[in-house]
């Protein structure tokens, strides 16, 4: 009995892990992993299972709740923003670059207290302030503020 409390215990950290790297990384797809392994730690702790059968749940529970709850949960999760009103928050805006940002030499800004990848056209030192003119997803598109009035 031991050892399967053991990798219950082993599946729930796990878990704990990839729920905590959802945080980290963009995407929002760990967060089913992390459902997967409770999943696999709660079967554990019931039934006397093998690794290979663990592994099976595993994978057939994490990608089952990808296909059938991501859109939902993301939704609930992130808000029903539009395109349009995420651009409203951002456009217009100013930040401050951290890094050096040029043509082909991506970089990163402050803006509302967080670092963001920026791309620009044009030479941006660091320290100096940008307008956000636009955006590709989570890169914004910059161009310094004395060239953008």
């Amino acid at each position: 009995m031991e050892k399967f409390q053991n990798a219950a215990v082993v599946w729930f950290v796990l878990g704990f892990v990839f729920f905590i790297l959802e945080f980290l990384l963009p995407g929002f797809i760990l967060f089913f992993f992390a459902v997967g392994a409770w999943v696999v730690a709660i079967a554990s702790l019931v039934f006397d299972i093998s690794l290979n059968t663990q592994l099976l749940l595993f994978v057939i529970t994490s990608v089952l709740s990808i296909i059938a709850l991501r859109k939902w949960v993301k939704n609930i999760m992130m808000g029903r923003k539009s395109n349009s009103e995420i651009e409203d928050e951002i456009l217009g805006r100013t930040g401050k670059a951290e890094t050096y940002i040029g043509p082909g030499n991506d970089g990163r800004i402050e803006f509302k207290g967080t670092s963001w990848t920026a791309r620009s056209n044009e030479s941006i030192q660091p320290g100096e302030i940008v307008s956000i003119v636009g955006n590709e997803s989570i890169l914004l598109i910059v161009k310094p503020l004395k060239n953008s009035a």
